[in-house]
């Protein structure tokens, strides 16, 4: 289990492995998700990005922006 630490001013560093393992770049976007008292950090990914992150979901009838009038 990784930890991070707090900073004065808010701030925390994602530890490398875990950046490395769901592609986490610098200037990426994330969504602060609270469930039961538990903060889920998720990163918000283009459509076009998440190819495979479900597998087994059948996505041929899934659209994106650019598909709708």
């Amino acid at each position: 289990m990784d930890t991070v630490t707090v900073s004065p001013k808010y701030q925390v560093v994602i530890p490398e492995r875990v950046r490395e393992e769901f592609h986490i770049h610098a200037g990426d976007r994330m969504a602060v998700i609270v469930k039961h008292g538990i903060l889920h950090y998720v990163p918000i990914r283009p459509f076009d990005r998440t190819k495979g992150m479900t597998p087994g979901l059948d996505t041929k009838d899934l659209r994106d922006k650019r598909d709708r009038p």
